[in-house]
């Protein structure tokens, strides 16, 4: 299936290709091919946010009524498409695809009237207070308590794999309010100042050796009643609602980006004094990637459909969480394999921001490593692959 686009659909792309042609400068699109993180880093976002904002694109999906772009579904599909074919900075979700939305749908008009313009501004860098130490895919086993004091919540515990924590000013977290019952039935969906007193940040350096995720405490850390979205205790329901939009997406150009990216790798790679791209075996690996791409692209094409009839997702965002986080990791997985011994160099000091280290052996070989053990990560985070296989299960086959 193919999305048929119309003539003002073809319009808009080209205007997409010519923004993103002159807004995408030579030097921000050197820093986003440092990146190995599945976020750009905290300057380089805001760089970019600011450079959308100005433009009025920032909040694809958000309604103009609420200060976004209001695309429709394929206009939303076309702007991730050519952003990552442009190689655009991957701008963090938590506060644009996550916070917002939820807001949007379950805030109150105090709430909406206060958060969505500033994180629109990015005045708010947001992060997101999910997972803990016992409680990361089983999320209804989740622990870090808050007890209402007057108009105010007591919240004390941690959070876990909290991405951007040192970078962000705001965070939105589940809290257990309630301990009696079933778990998901005392749960509360918190908004949280990161500048309150009691909080503190530990930095978790992961294999790949960036800084990206955190553990999060808090000690007697006083949230205002104001800031509960939802009912109290109903958070769960909130919650799911959010992982819709943690989970959906264009997996697709993504993917597509990692293949340009092995394929650049291939012809200049040797394998038996021949070209890696001549060599069988790869082919047939390479090959095998693209086809499941090509799987995930159509089956994305069908959601956009659906989504431009007026449909629902149901269960679709956890099967493109699914095949999109294994497919990105069996291309990363092949770009390293593709740079040989290289794939062996420590090559952090030529990766990120601030680098002015050359990467150890060609420009190639910069990133691939350092990527592949990041997304070891991404069939965990946003619920596991597992989650996702029993969530189509029930939802899918009815079993």
């Amino acid at each position: 299936m193919q999305i048929a686009l119309s003539p003002s659909d073809l319009a808009f792309r080209d205007e997409v290709r010519a923004f993103l042609d002159e807004a995408l400068t030579d030097d921000l699109r050197a820093a986003a091919a440092r990146q190995a993180g599945v976020f750009a880093e905290a300057d380089l976002n805001r760089r970019w946010h600011r450079t959308l904002y100005l433009k009025g694109w920032v909040a694809p999906a958000w309604p103009k009524a609420h200060g976004g772009a209001g695309f429709s579904p394929v206009q939303r599909y076309i702007w991730e498409s050519e952003c990552a074919a442009a190689g655009a900075p991957a701008l963090p979700a938590m506060g644009l695809q996550m916070c917002g939305p939820v807001l949007i749908g379950c805030g109150s008009e105090a709430q909406k009237a206060f958060f969505l313009p500033r994180i629109l501004s990015g005045e708010h860098y947001w992060c997101q207070g999910y997972s803990e130490p016992q409680s990361g895919s089983d999320l209804a086993a989740l622990q870090c308590r808050a007890v209402r004091e007057g108009d105010a919540y007591i919240v004390n515990g941690t959070k876990l794999w909290t991405t951007h924590a040192h970078y962000a000013n705001w965070m939105f977290l589940l809290v257990r309010t309630d301990a009696g019952g079933k778990p998901q039935q005392g749960i509360s969906f918190l908004l949280l100042d990161m500048a309150t007193p009691g909080i503190a940040i530990k930095p978790i350096v992961t294999l790949a050796g960036d800084h990206e995720v955190n553990q999060v405490f808090f000690d007697d850390v006083r949230i205002p009643a104001a800031n509960l979205v939802g009912r109290e205790n109903e958070g769960w329901t909130v919650a799911k609602y959010l992982l819709e939009f943690e989970r959906g997406g264009a997996y697709a150009p993504r993917i597509r980006g990692l293949i340009r990216q092995i394929r650049r790798i291939a012809a200049q790679e040797a394998a038996d004094g021949a070209s890696l791209a001549a060599d069988p075996a790869f082919a047939r690996r390479l090959g095998a990637i693209e086809i499941e791409t090509e799987a995930i692209a159509q089956t994305e094409a069908r959601i956009v459909s659906q989504l431009s009839l007026g449909g629902g997702r149901d269960w679709a965002p956890s099967l493109l969480k699914l095949k999109g986080t294994e497919t990105m990791q069996a291309a990363s997985e092949l770009a390293m394999e593709a740079i040989g011994f290289y794939a062996g160099a420590d090559q952090r000091a030529a990766l990120g921001l601030g680098a002015n280290t050359p990467p150890v052996g060609p420009d190639h070989a910069a990133t691939p490593t350092a990527r592949y053990l990041n997304l070891r990560a991404s069939t965990i985070y946003g619920g596991s692959s597992e989650v996702q296989r029993n969530i189509l299960a029930r939802a899918a086959l009815g079993l």
